[in-house]
């Protein structure tokens, strides 16, 4: 008979992709493999194109300010927690997973209520409100870098384990030629990727647009957009899309340097691939996470970060201080491999493997 595991989590590609890095180490026939999220989250847009089922519960977002929807949203978190008591009555799992997002509490809490060990991982340097809430009924607290314990309780600290970020191993296997291809990038020419996470940023994608033809002519440029920011342009030395999916891996092996928000998992996904970075976190309406992981990526070395306000001339001297640096590139490279080392997926599955033998 198979062991059975549930993952949660869902609301961006960061509380799932990682997740998915977990599964790709696990043995798979040993195991059964479900997945709990929102019933009209992107989660269940990515777990479809996976052999994963899934199964969707109501979604209320837990909000630190005050707003009338928090009252109705009690409503569909409650709805949520009868959903995943349910579920879980259904499944039987013997472990459940949580990688985070407002959707993972009630799962969280049913599995407590229900006996079932409970993993709970945050990518972020600071947790978030739903990590904060699901480690009080966590077995294990899982976390990225040792500079997440301080924001724990004391209490907690024997549940921590600093295991770092997991990343998918197909990351690891990008060949420039086909990204070449793909891209029509030609050789001689520094490349850049510009990508926001899975929604887009706005303000990366101003500064790119507003200053694409100075970007142009001294490198090729890659713009991961995001779905509603995108625009058809075509032009030499540039090449634009909605969103990357399996092609990522080849996009990072023929990337320089590449300019990103500055969520978590992005991060350990470029020190993985060895790629230095230019962060431009996103602040305004955040909780300030992204700047604090940026921070550490700094302290080691192969990112620097933008904040505020930023206009062309800035935007580019910044690349220009990277990329036409070829010691400082060198430089921030070895330093983004050496941060890529930590195998947090291989780390996390060996723990699953052990609580349930």
């Amino acid at each position: 008979m198979k062991k059975r595991i549930l993952f949660t989590g869902g609301g961006t590609g960061g509380h799932v992709y990682p997740a998915l890095a977990v599964i790709e180490r696990m043995n798979t026939d040993e195991w059964e493999i479900s997945w709990l999220g929102s019933s009209g989250g992107m989660e269940k847009a990515i777990l479809e194109k996976t052999e994963i089922p899934y199964f969707g519960i109501p979604s209320g977002k837990l909000r630190r300010y005050f707003s009338l929807r928090n009252f109705t949203d009690l409503f569909r978190i409650s709805a949520g927690c009868i959903s995943s008591v349910l579920l879980l009555k259904k499944l039987k799992p013997q472990i459940l997973f949580s990688k985070g997002g407002f959707v993972s509490v009630p799962p969280v809490l049913a599995a407590s209520l229900m006996k079932i060990p409970v993993f709970t991982h945050d990518s972020d340097i600071v947790p978030g409100l739903a990590t904060r809430i699901n480690a009080r009924f966590a077995d294990k607290i899982l976390v990225s870098s040792r500079e997440s314990m301080k924001h724990f309780s004391p209490r907690y600290r024997d549940k921590i384990v600093v295991t770092g970020n997991p990343v998918r191993q197909s990351l690891f296997s990008g060949d420039r030629e086909i990204a070449q291809q793909l891209t029509g990038a030609a050789e001689g020419k520094p490349v850049i990727l510009i990508m926001g996470g899975s929604l887009g940023a706005r303000q990366l994608n101003d500064l790119v647009y507003e200053n694409l033809e100075k970007l142009t002519e001294k490198y090729f440029v890659i713009h991961q957009t995001g779905a509603k920011n995108f625009k058809s342009l075509t032009g030499e030395n540039y090449y634009g899309v909605p969103y990357f999916n399996d092609e990522l891996a080849h996009i990072f092996a023929l990337s320089d340097l590449v300019i990103s928000r500055a969520g978590a998992g992005a991060l350990w996904e470029f020190a993985a691939a060895g790629l230095p970075s230019l962060l431009i976190p996103l602040e305004s309406g955040s909780r300030g996470e992204q700047v604090r992981n940026g921070e550490v990526f700094v302290d080691k070395g192969c990112s620097l970060m933008l904040r505020g306000e930023i206009d062309g001339e800035t935007f580019l001297d910044s690349i220009a201080d990277i990329v036409d640096n070829k010691e400082k590139l060198a430089d921030m490279k070895k330093a983004a491999a050496e941060a890529g080392k930590l195998d947090g997926a291989a780390t996390i599955s060996a723990m699953i493997e052990e609580v349930v033998r």
